[in-house]
């Protein structure tokens, strides 16, 4: 079955006024490309799954266009290729919503849902988002595992849960079982940067990824 991003209750609205440079840069994007989704992006996936990925914010051609987490970009076919590669993921990526992709106990969402401009959401934007990644994981009845994808998203989770990031530290390939028993695991960003200039390999990435595997193939 095809797992199309809708807006759920865990979702920002689509014209959500609560960032207005976010705002401002999201109505400038409608003008210049009125055909792009240009709107707060949905999670996309099982919301039944064990683990919930979070990244930073859309990208500016990739999901703030296509309107699904990590479609569109390079990010995206790292992200991708890792979820298949370890069984999260059935069906081809195509980098577009449509493609038939479906999540298999796992689902993504990102820490601001509305693009930044030079995808640097500022301190208070990231706040005003805590509130819809709360709501995602308390809507996740299974959630065992969350996957932060840099150090933004790593600090919003625990902000979200009232954690200290001091307690928590982010560190790549770090696990730390949090008060409730959830684990939270951090991986540098898949972005082409990190990529291009060697601070993530595959072979990083997907190491973060086995490590998930495992740890939830203890659990059956």
């Amino acid at each position: 079955m095809t797992q199309v991003p809708g807006r759920g209750p865990a979702d920002p609205p689509a014209d959500c006024p609560n960032c207005p440079r976010l705002c401002a840069f999201r109505n400038g994007c409608r003008e210049a490309e009125p055909d792009w989704f240009n709107a707060p992006v949905p999670s996309f996936g099982d919301r039944s799954g064990r683990l919930l990925i979070v990244g930073l914010a859309p990208g500016l051609r990739g999901a703030n266009r296509t309107g699904r987490p990590f479609t569109g970009d390079w990010a995206g076919d790292l992200l991708y290729a890792t979820t298949d590669k370890f069984g999260f993921s059935r069906g081809r990526y195509r980098s577009r919503p449509d493609d038939g992709l479906v999540l298999v106990d796992c689902r993504i969402t990102n820490a601001v849902r509305c693009v930044p401009p030079q995808n640097r959401p500022s301190g208070g934007e990231v706040r005003n988002c805590l509130e819809y990644l709360e709501r995602e994981m308390a809507g996740m009845p299974e959630l065992s595992v969350i996957l932060a994808l840099g150090t933004v998203a790593h600090g919003a989770v625990l902000a979200a849960l009232g954690l200290r990031r001091a307690a928590f530290g982010f560190g790549h390939g770090a696990f730390h079982t949090l008060p409730d028993g959830r684990v939270l695991a951090a991986s540098y960003h898949c972005s082409r940067y990190n990529t291009n200039t060697g601070r993530l390999t595959t072979q990083m990435f997907e190491d973060v990824f086995g490590k998930i595997r495992d740890h939830l193939a203890a659990q059956n």
